[in-house]
């Protein structure tokens, strides 16, 4: 795999990239796991009234709905040989871990996010450099019911941000809607190393 999915939607605008997101987002080492590990200064939702609906989600490895701050986080990314990009992240909340879970791919030239275990979100990003830092924002959302690919009306907007800077990588990624505002989110720092894959 000579091309990562990032270094594919973005194009020559990855050389826009500060030096070390441009390494993390490259195609990763033959044979590695990228395993990050840090803290989230903020994570979950605050709207007490989603946590019916983010309680559900949680059962599907998609969102959760326990809100902190100082979340201890580790993440597992998988490259696949046709490109795709699978990604595990572990909030360590008090008494309690959540996991969210993804997988990228390339979708007529953008990447597509399914979110989930099976995949059964389906989410369009936009991607482009600002200031040497990835910026990300929604455009269009799926849902997957057995072999069915169902638009959704646009309910949520999830933008990210991952940027370099005093020596470490932060990442900043929120959902939002017009009523609620942010309503779901979490940001932080972490360190990211590769390492030979056991399987």
């Amino acid at each position: 795999m000579s091309t990562s999915v990032w270094e594919r939607a973005l194009g020559a605008d990855v050389e826009s990239l500060h030096p070390n997101l441009r390494a993390y987002f490259a195609a990763p080492p033959a044979g590695s796991v990228g395993r990050g590990t840090g803290t989230y200064d903020v994570a979950g939702s605050r709207h007490r009234l989603l946590r019916p609906l983010l309680a559900f989600l949680a059962t599907r490895s998609i969102l959760f709905p326990e809100y902190g701050t100082g979340i201890p986080f580790t993440v597992r990314n998988d490259s696949r040989v046709d490109g795709r990009l699978r990604g595990r992240r572990t909030f360590a909340f008090p008494g309690r871990e959540r996991v969210m879970i993804d997988e990228m791919r390339i979708v007529e030239g953008r990447v597509h996010d399914f979110l989930g275990g099976r995949g059964g979100l389906e989410v369009e990003l936009i991607a482009g450099v600002d200031d040497a830092a990835l910026a990300v924002t929604s455009r269009r959302l799926w849902l997957h019911l057995r072999s069915l690919r169902v638009p959704l009306p646009r309910v949520a907007t999830v933008r990210l941000r991952e940027a370099w800077r005093d020596g470490s990588q932060h990442v900043d990624v929120t959902l939002s809607s017009p009523l609620l505002g942010v309503w779901f989110e979490y940001r932080g720092s972490f360190d990211y190393r590769y390492e030979q894959s056991i399987g």
